[in-house]
């Protein structure tokens, strides 16, 4: 099994502040810092959260409890959780646990932003 490639710790693009870009696997050892980044975030409860996915090449079950518990907490308090940018062989796995039907799913950030 590869390491992941993202041993940083995500954070909000500057020009979007709202938009929180991963990459690289998001399994057991990287969701931690994606759950921390996530909730400073919903901290200041944006309008609109998205998660920019489009350089992510794996994402296990680890990383979607992070991303459903997110998108749980930001529909608490009314705001909007979208995904964007899937590559397929991330979406083949949100299509598999059917997590396709849940999430709001944008083909890239712009598009997700454009329902704001």
């Amino acid at each position: 099994m590869k390491k992941s490639a993202s041993p940083g710790v995500p954070t909000p693009r500057k020009d979007w502040p709202n938009v929180l870009p991963l990459e690289g696997e998001i399994d057991l050892h990287v969701s931690p810092t994606v759950t921390a980044s996530l909730n400073r975030m919903v901290e200041k409860k944006p309008k609109q959260l998205v998660v920019d996915l489009c350089r992510v090449t794996y994402i296990d079950s680890a990383g979607l409890a992070a991303l459903i518990e997110a998108m749980q907490k930001v529909e608490a308090y009314g705001g909007k959780f979208a995904l964007a940018g899937l590559q397929e062989t991330v979406r083949s796995i949100f299509e598999i646990s059917r997590l396709d039907q849940v999430f709001q799913i944008f083909p890239d950030v712009d598009a997700a932003l454009a329902t704001a």
